[in-house]
């Protein structure tokens, strides 16, 4: 990096980065004011980079967490096999944290359980009660399944953090029954997590979980109240990442306000940004042959002062697809260390 790009680079961030983490590098090399959380959010696949816990030390991370693409039980399954295996043993080795961040709704509440209480369903727009996403928010007897379950899947998959990630279907509509459509989805999401949460702390009293602002639930509950065990997780999947984010149009999707207005309902200590700055996937479209990461830094670097100047203190990114197959195509991905060296900078 030349001696421009680094004095450009450190203005844009606020911090003199002078140099990029080396392979060598360890915890104690950092500033002592990092973000908290310092994480990525990976599938099993990705895992054919066999040094990602490896790389995520290196580059500062404290956190990886793990998704799926078909569904949280084949992150289950993975876990059980000899690479889910070596991979949680090698972040154990390593000091980092496991998260497991899913959209579970269909493991929470089988689908197979619709043909003997549709009520426990969604409503749609016609009035039908369907399987096809979420559930019905006034169905007692669902929620104390989907706690019941939740507290199942938590048994396999157990966070070193004491965080969890339930998350509704992706994207997909809530109930319109007509006790429901007087809630918000994120209403909706919320009375659910409250009842997971509240099974959770049945085993763990100091149990989190994580409320998604995402999508359709980008907009902040505004006539359920989370329960103090609630975290908001902020993820703007809709925003343009070729511009910061401070000087995104407020009239595009997922623009600012909607994370300040979130900001004013849960706390800003706890609140997470779930970003897709690493995200391949995301990039490619969801399509292979994947894409090479459009990495730009100085929109990294104002983003970091945009939410570090909010309060936030923990956040994490989607790096899907960086994987042995990325390696392959376009060489070294040196955009993680220096991703690590943002959230580690002061």
């Amino acid at each position: 990096m030349t001696s421009r790009r680094r004095f450009l680079w450190a203005c844009l961030s606020g911090a003199a980065w002078s140099t990029l983490p080396t392979r060598s590098t360890t915890a104690q090399s950092f500033p002592k004011n990092p973000f908290a959380t310092r994480g990525v959010v990976l599938v099993p696949e990705d895992f054919t980079l066999a040094d990602w816990p490896e790389r995520a030390k290196n580059a500062g991370l404290t956190t990886i967490a793990l998704h799926h693409q078909h569904s949280p039980q084949a992150v289950a399954q993975w876990v059980r096999t000899d690479p889910g295996r070596q991979a949680l043993e090698q972040c154990r080795k390593l000091g980092l944290e496991v998260e497991y961040e899913l959209h579970a709704m269909k493991e929470l509440l089988p689908r197979n359980l619709f043909a003997k209480e549709p009520n426990w369903f969604r409503m749609n727009e016609k009035g039908q009660r369907t399987p096809d996403a979420n559930c019905c928010t006034h169905a007692g007897q669902a929620l104390d399944i989907i706690a019941e379950n939740a507290l199942t899947i938590a048994k396999t998959l157990r966070p070193t953090t004491g965080r969890y990630f339930y998350w509704g279907d992706d994207g997909l509509p809530w109930c319109l029954c007509p006790r429901c459509r007087e809630l918000s989805p994120a209403d909706q999401a919320v009375v659910v997590e409250n009842r997971i949460c509240k099974a959770l702390r049945t085993v763990n009293p100091k149990a989190q979980l994580a409320h998604l602002a995402y999508d359709n639930t980008l907009t902040p509950p505004t006539k359920i109240r989370p329960d103090q065990g609630l975290f908001l997780e902020y993820a703007p999947i809709h925003r343009r990442y070729d511009i910061p984010y401070e000087k995104q149009d407020l009239s595009q999707a997922d623009g600012l306000p909607a994370l300040d207005a979130n900001l004013k309902v849960f706390p800003k200590d706890t609140a997470q940004v779930l970003e897709y700055w690493l995200d391949v996937s995301l990039f490619s479209k969801w399509k292979r042959p994947a894409v090479r990461l459009p990495w730009r830094r100085e929109v990294f670097a104002a983003d970091l002062a945009t939410y570090r100047k909010r309060g936030i203190r923990h956040v994490t990114t989607f790096a899907v697809w960086i994987d042995a197959d990325y390696l392959r195509q376009f060489g070294n991905p040196d955009f993680i260390a220096e991703y690590g060296q943002g959230l580690t900078a002061i």
